[in-house]
């Protein structure tokens, strides 16, 4: 009987599960997670107000209760955790989900200002992600700059945007609603490097924007028109270019009294963070212009936006994970169809999926055919693996490496609390917003040891 870890509860982990249960009727996985939630990004890096993406947990959900996938959270792998070579002892494979988890940097001067963040820090906070910075985003901020085009940037402008009759329904935390109910920010300033025809957001996310009560959104039609495309855009393709003919409506609305301005600004490179008082109080950019090759070219023109709090949303990067060989030009552990690659030749037993795999890249359902090209190697190879003794019981190993594994029965006790919690306090469900929030809730929850102790769960057949 083939036994299998995946590192990673995400949707990349997930899939994975579901693609190994599907085709192998015998098959045992355990999805770890050194978080005791599961769901990955989907629970963290969805913005709260975007119910219909969230909602894809249900379908996680349904692999995570198939009677022969377990969930096995807080075990972190790694360094401080238990090592990639003693996990590899524990299964006869081991596929590693485990992202990108690494923000990319400016590089610019004002960068380590206090003020300064990447969008990834501000999405935590307000996701009750238990590593989250403390509070403080917002204190004094009257104008924030988010450098960015990609949906990300999308995302945080609008819930600086928003008020708290729109975020009260969400699962936000308590800490960071009141704090975005109470903030003084009038002007949220957008800002991309190059143009409109190349910006990376939805224009589903992009049309949000104009749809925010008392919000005014603000565009430029001269800046616009730097972009080639913009006075036709008939040859771009169909995303870009319906996002340039919502940019083009917009142009034509007059400005309108409302709370809050978003401003969509475009062929702006930031150059230095200023600082005013010791923090943040400003950005240089300067003004680009296209290259004529795809890119864009310094015009050593430049202006100042003022602004007490700067988000960076420029892309993520894989960090490596002590044990496994990192590629840090690309940001991804080197493999061949999912499998990883050591000194040149396919390592036994250990494969890779998602980001990690291939780079941020893609949309949720591209973890799909990522797992499923990595678990047809995993089986192809199956014949020789399970010729290694692997222990029936992994829990006591992982125990004695330092882990406190919260199980199935454990997460269904934190979503209890965090429905507790959110009838406490006249709201829906409000996720639980640390640590020890959610070690408490979790308690002394049994882990079935045995994977046919949960079949309870619901129809486990059928994911």
């Amino acid at each position: 009987m083939l036994r299998v870890a995946v590192v990673g509860s995400g949707p990349s982990g997930v899939y994975t599960a579901q693609s190994l249960v599907q085709q192998d009727p015998e098959v045992r996985v355990d999805v770890l997670d050194r978080l005791p939630c599961p769901y990955g990004l989907v629970r963290y890096g969805v913005a709260p107000d975007h119910e219909k993406i969230k909602s894809l947990q249900r379908n996680l959900r349904t692999v995570l209760e198939h009677e022969r996938v377990r969930f096995l959270g807080g075990v972190e792998v790694g360094a401080g955790g238990v090592p990639v070579s003693r996990l590899r002892e524990l299964y006869h494979a081991v596929v590693y989900c485990v992202g990108a988890a690494a923000d990319r940097r400016l590089g610019i001067p004002g960068e380590e200002l206090p003020g300064s963040w990447s969008a990834t820090e501000f999405v935590s906070w307000y996701s009750a992600h238990p590593d989250a910075a403390g509070e403080g985003f917002l204190r004094g901020v009257r104008s924030a700059v988010v450098v960015g085009v990609g949906n990300v940037a999308v995302d945080v402008t609008r819930i600086l945007a928003r008020g708290a009759a729109e975020l009260s329904p969400t699962d936000m935390p308590e800490a960071a609603l009141t704090a975005l109910a109470a903030s003084g920010v009038t002007d949220i300033h957008t800002v991309g490097r190059r143009g409109p025809s190349q910006a990376r957001f939805t224009t589903k996310e992009l049309r949000e924007l104009g749809a925010l009560p008392d919000t005014d959104v603000l565009v430029d039609s001269a800046e616009l028109a730097l972009d080639p495309a913009y006075g036709d855009p008939s040859g771009l393709p169909a995303a870009q270019r319906r996002n340039v003919e919502v940019l083009r409506g917009w142009t034509a609305l007059p400005p309108r009294e409302a709370r809050r301005r978003i401003r969509l600004r475009f062929f702006l490179r930031p150059v230095e963070l200023l600082a005013v008082g010791g923090r943040v109080g400003g950005v240089r950019f300067e003004r680009t212009v296209p290259d004529g090759r795809g890119g864009v070219t310094g015009t050593g023109r430049h202006e100042v936006v003022e602004a007490q709090l700067v988000l960076r949303s420029v892309g993520y990067r894989g960090v490596p994970l002590e044990g496994l060989p990192f590629d840090g030009a690309r940001g991804t552990v080197p493999h061949a169809a999912g499998r990883v690659v050591r000194a040149g030749a396919a390592a036994p037993g250990e494969y890779v999926a998602g980001w990690i795999k291939r780079g941020p890249t893609g949309v949720i359902g591209t973890n799909r055919p990522c797992a499923k090209e990595t678990v047809t190697s995993l089986l192809a190879d199956a014949s020789l693996l399970v010729r290694k003794p692997v222990p029936e019981d992994v829990l006591p190993s992982l125990r004695a490496a330092g882990a406190e594994p919260v199980g199935w029965r454990g997460w269904l006790a934190i979503e209890r609390a965090e429905a507790e919690l959110g009838a406490s306090l006249g709201r829906g469900v409000v996720k639980l917003p640390d640590w020890a929030a959610l070690r408490t809730a979790a308690g002394r929850a049994e882990i079935a040891d045995d994977y046919t102790q949960r079949q309870h769960l619901g129809n486990q057949q059928s994911v």
